[in-house]
């Protein structure tokens, strides 16, 4: 239900269907010419409100919920072009496609990257390379082309998101319901992920704990980029790191584990104890670079742990290398099978930088 506000503002009323939606994939699904990156300004600056309060993208909303929505927000009409649309892009401007030819490609895209799925959940092995939800100059990602693989009025929905350089395990959840109770097992830290990365030296000591609070910094170039911050208020951030392997001029295969979800965090953290992962410019700079080795980031999300939504029994997913990180593995005669424990508690020191 919709009424009309003053100054161009809209009250949407949550109907049952979407009870227990986050809100942001709310605003995706009535609002997808919306960016991410725009939904998150206008959270912020609380010209989006539930129920009169701000609330954050990850809040769930429910039945009989009242959301404003500001004027200058795009109208609620699906995008014209499939994977997504520009969100500063006029209509005129869209180019033109054939919808069917169009989705039948989607669909053949997600369904060759599948590694499992069943009646709740689908696990994809995401390449490096494309984004996972659409944003500004984003046209094309992985939540735009779900859409071509709805079934009886479902499509598949992400619970959580992997940067665009970084390749691997991709859970996404066929109905609301596993969706809400695997975003559950998310905020419970229920879920453990290991994460493989090519490093371009060996850390010291070869495993650990890095402890350092992150934040989103401004640069001198105005771009910004995450941080350690150690202010009050920062972001905690934990990360376990061991060494796999290692070549013999100190290119390091390292298993990594994330305690937390900040953005880019393993790759500041690798940063901070001068192990930059190959290929990420953005934190290691030119020391990131290894001559003979392919340039992408070599970051890939090896496997996930987490309770099946239905089940409630433990599943661990495991996707293999491909692209050029499986290259890079074959390159330094890797183990592409190594296998990775992690003990509830390492019993070394925690680093704090």
């Amino acid at each position: 239900m919709t009424r009309a506000a003053s100054s161009g503002v809209t009250m949407r009323i949550v109907d049952a269907r979407d009870d227990g939606l986050r809100l942001d994939r709310w605003f995706r699904s009535h609002y997808p010419a919306l960016g991410h990156g725009a939904l998150e300004k206008m959270l912020r600056k609380g010209q989006i409100r539930v129920a009169g309060s701000r609330v954050k993208a990850n809040f769930r909303v429910s039945a009989g919920d009242e959301i404003r929505v500001p004027p200058d927000v795009p109208p609620d009409v699906p995008p014209d072009v499939p994977g997504g649309s520009d969100e500063h892009a006029p209509a005129t401007r869209r180019p033109k496609f054939d919808e069917r030819r169009d989705q039948k490609a989607n669909a053949a895209f997600i369904s060759n990257l599948i590694i499992f799925e069943d009646d709740d959940i689908m696990v994809l092995n995401k390449p490096a390379g494309i984004a996972v939800q659409g944003g500004t100059n984003t046209t094309r990602h992985i939540d735009g082309m779900l859409a071509s693989m709805e079934k009886n009025g479902e499509r598949p929905r992400l619970v959580h998101r992997l940067d665009r350089d970084t390749s691997g395990v991709l859970l996404l959840a066929k109905s609301r319901i596993a969706a809400a109770k695997l975003g559950g097992a998310f905020q419970r830290h229920e879920v453990d992920k290991t994460y493989w990365a090519l490093t371009t030296a060996t850390p010291r000591p070869r495993e650990g704990t890095i402890d350092a609070p992150l934040s989103k910094q401004s640069s001198a170039d105005g771009h910004e980029r995450m941080a350690q911050d150690d202010r009050a208020g920062s972001k905690k951030a934990i990360t376990d790191f061991q060494l796999i392997d290692a070549a013999g001029d100190g290119v390091a295969f390292l298993a990594l584990r994330p305690r937390t979800g900040r953005t880019h965090q393993l790759r500041v953290h690798c940063a901070m104890i001068d192990a930059p992962i190959v290929g990420d410019g953005k934190y290691g700079g030119a020391a990131a670079k290894i001559h003979g080795v392919a340039r992408g980031l070599h970051l890939h999300c090896r496997s996930m742990r987490f309770p099946h939504p239905r089940t409630g029994r433990v599943e661990t997913l495991v996707a293999p290398l491909e692209g050029h990180m499986k290259q890079t593995w074959k390159f330094f005669a890797f183990d592409q099978s190594a296998e990775v424990s992690w003990p509830d508690l390492l019993d070394v020191k925690a680093r704090k930088r």
